[in-house]
């Protein structure tokens, strides 16, 4: 028998009734051409496994548990009109049989299954907020993170989970947690212990207050970790925060371009906080609390700092300019989670309690600044206890390119990063651990029409991780802990039949685990269809057309063959 090879039709072409049976002609022709290809590598391997001695065998057969490869025995080459994807089934190993006969009995994840996670998406999200750089603590001083890092769970999953272990008989199901620098083995004394409390929108959250990096560490970047469990002592899993600047102390000089990570930019998130008479107590944070900007002493909000035009100033919208962002210029403040947004305002240098009008150097990390209202003059944004109010500042006698602020008008500026892990244990009989978390940072695509490949940039991959199209699986190849290739499904698996369609396709990407768990990503896959021809060609054009179409089907089927047929190897 010969091996599986499924060929993809997503025809870069108009989707049109006649495609249906071009596709057919050119299975009849490609499948004595490709069978030749699969029946060489078929006899190739058997030879191979004969002249192997049983040590090799046994050699290979833990290589392949460990990359994740499989091979065995092929299956029929299937029709035109089944379902098609590129590469086949593949007979797995007796490991990844005992690892499959594991968690069969656990769960059994189908199209059926996802299509009902995808309508109600009972999900479970991690969310943390930081601080892009940190300042370095000398000696015994303790410079605590500021803003001290955020933690928030939401999602219907949760209540999920806890009903699931109390139904099993745990007695306690409450959320705890431990926030700690990368290097720290676990939660011992350089941890931060985490108390959750529900807020009023049904999320969860805890703020770690007491965090610090000190000068024996001489690391210049490191990540925070959070390890999540039940008070029970279920564990739940670990996940990172983004990547963190070490830093002694703010920058006074002007900076250029060499310090570009230093300097904050349009469009990126950032937050704002005042301390009276640099007193960590009196520290205060700009923050949200449904449409109203108040000052908190507890949480804080990531804001988008936006560059603003004057001529869409005064239109009231925005659009993000790519550019550093420079006292001097009009900007906009603009809440990343409720889109409530400030006045266009002025952002101004401050120096010794002065607001400097004539400077327009880059705005960089930790640098003392003041916000003035464009449309009203020496009117600045200011703190009053816990209320946001306008501050009427006093033109310098002396120095008319300054004006003199008070306290509550000197904000210090710092960028921010969200990190977000969604996952959902719907599809899973039972709570297990999450970590650790895949994480997706770009897509590429390598083909088209009918030979389309994606391969996954990301993080912590796994060979039990299947790449699904919405509810379609794809099949799925694990090249590295940073690399996935998996095999585009055909685009009739979403449209349902062959017809005139004009509109793309979008399905979600998602990546769920043996077990049945579901991480979901922010990635979908559009599938686009390519638009007719304005004039009819003639047939003899039409026959050329299709004929170097074939040629180039066969080049890249062969091409295809092979590349799979090596990786099996």
């Amino acid at each position: 028998m010969p091996r599986q090879q499924v060929i993809n039709t997503f025809a870069a072409e108009v989707w049109r009734p006649q495609a249906v049976q071009r596709r057919r002609n050119r299975w009849t022709e490609l499948r004595d051409s490709v069978q030749w290809t699969m029946k060489r590598g078929k006899r190739a391997d058997e030879d191979a496994v004969r002249a192997k001695p049983l040590t090799d065998m046994q050699d290979q057969r833990k290589a392949e548990r460990e990359t994740g490869l499989r091979s065995g025995d092929p299956a029929r080459l299937p029709t035109p009109e089944s379902a098609l994807t590129h590469l086949s089934d593949l007979q797995q190993q007796p490991g990844w049989l005992r690892v499959e006969e594991s968690v069969s009995s656990l769960s059994r994840v189908t199209r059926d299954s996802v299509k009902q996670y995808l309508q109600f998406r009972p999900d479970q999200s991690v969310l943390i907020l930081h601080a892009k750089v940190a300042q370095k603590s000398y000696g015994n001083e303790k410079r605590f993170f500021c803003p001290p890092p955020c933690v928030y769970l939401y999602g219907t999953g949760w209540n999920l989970r806890q009903e699931h272990l109390k139904g099993l008989g745990e007695s306690s199901c409450r959320l705890c947690g431990y926030m700690c620098l990368d290097s720290s083995p676990g939660p011992q004394a350089d941890s931060f212990k985490l108390s959750f409390e529900e807020q009023t929108d049904k999320r969860m959250f805890a703020c770690a207050k007491t965090l610090y990096i000190s000068d024996t560490d001489k690391r210049k970047h490191f990540r925070l970790l959070l390890h999540l469990f039940h008070s029970g002592g279920q564990e739940i899993g670990s996940f990172q925060s983004g990547l963190i600047k070490v830093i002694s102390k703010p920058s006074q000089k002007r900076q250029s371009m060499k310090n570009a990570d230093l300097c904050i930019s349009s469009g990126s998130r950032v937050s704002l906080f005042n301390r009276l008479r640099s007193q960590t107590v009196s520290t205060r944070y700009l923050a949200v609390e449904g449409e109203a900007f108040v000052a908190s002493a507890r949480e804080w909000t990531a804001f988008t700092l936006i560059l603003v035009e004057d001529q869409q100033a005064d239109h009231g919208d925005y659009s993000v300019c790519d550019s550093y962002i420079c006292y001097g210029c009009v900007v906009q403040l603009v809440c990343t989670d409720s889109g409530v947004a400030l006045p266009p305002m002025v952002i101004r240098k401050v120096n010794k309690q002065h607001a400097c009008l004539d400077v327009d150097e880059p705005v960089s990390q930790l640098h003392k600044c003041a916000f003035q209202f464009r449309d009203s003059k020496h009117m600045y944004l200011c703190i009053a206890n816990e209320k946001i109010l306008q501050y009427q500042a006093s033109p310098c006698p002396k120095e008319t390119t300054r004006e003199l602020l008070n306290d509550g008008s000197c904000w210090t500026i710092i960028g921010t990063e969200v990190m977000e892990y969604t996952f959902s244990e719907s599809l899973a009989c039972s709570p297990t651990t999450i970590s650790p978390v895949p994480v997706i940072h770009g897509l590429e695509l390598n083909g088209g029409g009918h030979v389309a490949m994606l391969e996954l940039h990301g993080e912590n991959f796994g060979p039990h991780l299947k790449v699904w199209f919405g509810n379609m699986e794809a099949e799925t190849m694990f090249r590295s802990p940073r690399s996935l290739l998996c095999v585009v499904p055909d685009v009739s698996v979403f449209s349902g039949e062959w017809k005139w369609l004009r509109q793309p396709i979008t399905v979600p990407l998602s990546l769920i685990r043996l077990d049945g768990l579901v991480y979901r990503s922010s990635f979908t896959f559009t599938y686009t269809p390519e638009h007719s021809a304005s004039s009819q060609p003639s047939a003899s054009t039409e026959r050329t057309a299709s004929s170097d179409l074939l040629i180039d089907t066969i080049h890249q089927e062969f091409t295809r063959t092979n590349f799979h047929l090596f990786m099996q190897s």
